[in-house]
């Protein structure tokens, strides 16, 4: 490095950050060219890092994380049977890029993706490749990702490939390596706008003067393409997803909100006459284009995997008639075989007549005579792993071996299996990755990196993400780049010398408006929406119970006294264990709350989400530290307000759109079952004394009660409050009107003038309670009342999500 550079390096600031650099073996590859010159863009953003300060910096990163936390943003780490969900790890310092490089690498990958699209094409198609000798046929036919019952079958779209992902790595020279493509189902766009909204929370000034190209234009681009796609068919745009248990489920439901469009699961489709349809509270709807974000193996148990729970049976026969397109077409995952980059280069002149524009990490297939024996003779130095892995090599520390990292015994085995199978192995030069730095302890430190770039087909060709995001190792070790080896995520700025264009999501000026029906919700989200108002409803009875419990209980000596003992033998009987501070009981019903919920990220605001994950971290924290008594009553009362504050948030934002319709739902029956409920018990014959009193407090109603009744009112109050009266927002007549009134505006609710079943039913039981006296209302009633309501939750299941 020259002088002039070395001082703009070393240079002095408030933070020290840069003079750090003294201390290490090496600047970070990423801010010098091979020259030793720093590259455009670095020099103003050192600059800037270093002029704010180690308090200033700390203040504003821990800003990018806590907005991290609010917006829930998370990936799913496996260190057990499903994975416990982990805080996207941000690395706080972004990736710079100059435009002009930029433009390289964009040439590059759209010369790349039109290969292989023409080579996937050919796989499934003429098989050309195979009887010309550019690809051996064993690595197609045994080929764990090559698809048979797809041979034969053309995209409806017209295109196998419409979303790529590619893995770079800077080589020695400065120029950049392809390390992997990614065809399956790439992952991580939507983590990249997370990563650059967290990260200019924390650098906003800094952002705003270095003129970063804008990621929502190849968003945009994208919608627009699968939308005109959608177009050509009868149908709608969804995004297939495994599920709330896969590693990058936040990704699929922030996209699906970012895009609009519909988040889907297996279970949401069935396929009829070959057109596939989705589950909707108002029937069968068709979708024309499914952005596929599982493996395609576990789409259609019928002609695929038929041990799979997720997919949906007959897609296969869909996309054979031509009903659906899917991004990206079954098979393409093929593509991804470390093997493959063995065969590039070829491919490309063949095919092309040009050379790979971005290389491809040195590959060779040991199936080869000649490709074999370099391999051996090169043992020593070389990475050896399976031909048919899908993964990077360099992340693969269990499957992959470097042959001078072996014992004797090893290496003999290893090369003995290279000349017996030698078809199944590839050896790949060992990978130098170059560095980023990354703010560790107060100073910036290189770490080992590769860059995901985004490749999506668009309505004018292939465009390239100007960004995308950097992996970067949490160690020195290469292989510590992966999220689940404990790796982080860089926004990535592709910096230009004149101001960019501000490309937005919204509507251009004269775009025609398109409004979704309210119909189109999927029964399995209503189904959870309902669920969600449920298990709220049931937090908060439960809640209030306990709160009167244990106030009580601090004012008396004696555990065992009578209104005690009969309280914990009603909690006892809805499963919970009023004899812990913070039952298990409530911790599973909170636990349901947010479980319903992650079923339906797309469609739950990050407000919500926080509040309700709140909740259930207070109560995971109470239960560690509360105690009877007193100690309880006030831990109650606080989760009794973050319940309110949950229920309020919802209530006050939710569109009043059919989801929100099914959420109200579930909390009108739960809330008159539970009141029913605690209104026969408390008012039956041999009720102890303080149960009314209870019951008032557990229905929040005991200032209403003292308002309208005489001192010496009876039972008969108690009921005509708490179960017959129509203004009183805690009585069961009141949960069973509002219940009439949603089931009645719910698709079908009424149809050529005839109420739907579970809206009969609902305006009888009304009917009922409205001539009914509150002495007519025996326990038994009360019990009755309580089951038929209950039922209601089953016609509504048996309309809408069966």
């Amino acid at each position: 490095m020259d002088k002039r550079n070395q001082r703009q390096v070393n240079k002095r600031g408030a933070s020290g950050l840069v003079a750090d650099y003294r201390l290490l073996p090496g600047v970070p590859d990423e801010m010098v060219d091979a020259g030793g010159n720093i590259r455009p863009g670095w020099g103003p953003l050192i600059s800037a890092l270093d002029e704010l300060g180690p308090v200033e910096l700390a203040t504003r990163f821990e800003r990018a994380d806590q907005y991290l936390r609010d917006a829930g943003v998370y990936y799913r780490k496996y260190d057990g049977a499903e994975g416990k969900e982990r805080a996207w790890p941000l690395a706080h310092v972004p990736l710079i890029l100059d435009e002009s490089e930029w433009l390289t690498i964009t040439r590059g990958l759209t010369q790349r993706a039109e290969l292989l699209e023409t080579i996937v094409a050919d796989i499934y198609g003429d098989n050309e490749l195979v009887q010309r000798g550019l690809l051996p046929p064993e690595l197609i036919a045994r080929n764990d990702e090559f698809l048979r019952p797809m041979v034969g079958i053309k995209p409806a779209s017209g295109h196998f490939l419409h979303f790529c992902a590619f893995e770079l790595g800077r080589g020695p020279d400065g120029g950049w390596w392809v390390l992997g493509d990614r065809t399956q189902a790439p992952s991580g766009a939507g983590f990249a706008v997370e990563n650059r909204v967290a990260t200019t929370r924390a650098l906003s000034d800094i952002y705003g003067k270095m003129h970063v190209h804008r990621l929502a234009g190849f968003f945009r681009g994208f919608r627009d393409a699968l939308n005109a796609i959608a177009r050509g068919g009868d149908g709608r745009v969804g995004i297939l997803t495994p599920g709330q248990h896969n590693e990058t489920y936040f990704e699929h439901a922030y996209i699906a909100r970012y895009l609009g469009f519909t988040l889907l699961e297996g279970e949401d489709l069935v396929v009829e006459n070959g057109q596939v349809m989705v589950r909707t509270v108002s029937g069968l709807m068709p979708v024309s284009v499914l952005w596929r974000r599982m493996d395609a193996s576990f789409v259609d148990p019928l002609e695929l995997r038929y041990d799979s729970h997720i997919g949906t049976p007959g897609l296969t026969e869909a996309l054979r008639q031509g009903s659906i397109s899917m991004v990206n077409a079954l098979g393409t995952g093929i593509l991804e075989t470390r093997a493959f980059s063995a065969f590039m280069p070829n491919l490309c002149r063949a095919l092309t007549g040009r050379e790979l524009e971005l290389p491809s990490i040195a590959t060779w297939w040991c199936g080869g005579a000649a490709e074999r024996r370099h391999v051996v003779q090169n043992f020593d130095t070389m990475m050896v792993g399976s031909a048919f892995a899908t993964g990077l090599a360099i992340e693969d520390p269990t499957g992959t071996i470097i042959g001078g990292m072996l014992g004797a015994a090893e290496r003999q085995a290893m090369l003995a299996r290279l000349e017996s199978e030698g078809g199944a192995f590839v050896g790949q030069e060992q990978v130098q990755l170059s560095t980023a730095p990354v703010y560790v302890g107060g100073r910036l430190e290189p770490r080992p990196m590769t860059l995901r770039v985004y490749a999506a087909r668009t309505e004018d060709g292939w465009m390239v993400m100007p960004g995308g995001f950097a992996r970067v190792g949490s160690t020195q070790d290469s292989t510590a780049i992966a999220m689940q080896r404990g790796g982080q995520a860089a926004d990535v700025w592709v910096v230009s010398q004149k101001p960019v264009e501000r490309v937005t999501l919204l509507p251009a000026e004269g775009e025609k408006l398109v409004r979704m029906s309210s119909g189109s919700l999927p029964s399995r989200a209503a189904d959870n929406l309902m669920w969600l108002g449920r298990y709220a409803e049931r937090c908060e009875a439960t809640v209030r119970i306990l709160r009167a419990y244990n106030a009580r209980l601090a004012e008396v000596s004696n555990p065992d006294q009578a209104i005690l003992k009969d309280t914990r033998a009603y909690l006892d009987g809805i499963g919970v264990d009023a004899s812990v501070p913070l039952p298990p009981g409530l911790l599973a019903a909170i636990d349901s709350a947010v479980h319903s919920a992650g079923q339906i990220r797309d469609r739950f605001s990050p407000d919500g989400w926080l509040a309700l994950t709140d909740l259930r971290k207070t109560a995971r924290s109470f239960a560690k530290t509360v105690q009877a008594g007193d100690d309880a009553t006030r831990a109650m009362t606080v989760l009794l307000r973050k319940l309110a504050g949950f229920s309020g948030l919802v209530h006050e934002n939710m569109y009043r759109f059919a989801g929100w319709r099914f959420l109200e739902i579930g909390r009108r029956l739960e809330r008159g079952i539970q009141i029913a409920g605690s209104v026969a018990w408390c008012t039956r014959v041999n009720a102890p004394e303080g149960a009314l009193d209870l019951l008032l407090e557990v229905g929040d109603s005991v200032m209403t009660h003292r308002r309208r009744y005489a001192v010496s009112a009876g039972v008969d109050s108690y009921v005509d409050l708490l179960v017959l009266d129509p203004l009183n927002p805690r009585s069961v007549r009141f949960q069973i009107a509002e219940l009439y009134q949603q089931l009645e505006r719910l698709p079908g609710g009424v149809e050529d003038g005839h109420l739907s079943m579970a809206a009969k039913a609902a305006l009888s039981l009304d009917t009922e309670l409205r001539v009914t006296e509150p002495e007519d209302m025996t326990t038994a009633k009360l019990s009755r009342l309580r089951i038929e309501i209950g039922n209601l939750a089953g016609l509504v299941a048996d309309a809408y999500f069966v």
